[in-house]
């Protein structure tokens, strides 16, 4: 009987266990995603109770028409321009609004805008990231890399 019902409370254990383990490695956006364009990588992290996201790699790091490394040329603030795209913070403010959903603001470096946005994860290799202007939106699949 005392074997029974300690086999009874190990199975009760590892069911309760389970689904929280499974929710946490499902929405976890942390890692590094490739673009939709396959022309950056971008770094996700917890930070400040949201996530955080920045460029870690550029397909083209290095400006052909000057042969230096890319810059934030299409930004509009003047002391801005010449910062590196190579540690370029695109998400801020980004905070969870739901399952698997955060909501703030993301920076296009393309454009030199920041718009606001949503990043979702559509399975556990697949970030969707949609931005706005107005009624205005457009968004793009991220693929992780490598885990």
């Amino acid at each position: 009987m005392a074997c029974r019902t300690a086999l009874l409370i190990a199975i009760s254990a590892a069911l309760l266990a389970a689904p929280s383990v499974w929710a946490q490695g499902a929405g976890e956006p942390t890692g590094v995603w490739q673009t939709q364009a396959g022309d950056a990588r971008v770094k996700v992290s917890k930070c400040g109770g949201g996530i955080c996201g920045v460029i870690v790699g550029l397909k083209d790091p290095v400006d052909p028409s000057t042969g230096k490394p890319q810059v934030d040329d299409k930004n509009p603030n003047p002391a801005l321009k010449k910062r590196p795209m190579i540690g370029l913070p695109l998400f801020s403010g980004m905070q969870a609004v739901g399952p698997n959903k955060w909501s703030g603001q993301i920076y296009n470096a393309d454009d030199g805008g920041t718009y606001a946005s949503s990043v979702s994860l559509a399975g556990t290799d697949t970030l969707k990231v949609e931005g706005c202007v107005g009624a205005l939106c457009g968004g793009e699949t991220w693929t992780r890399v490598g885990r």
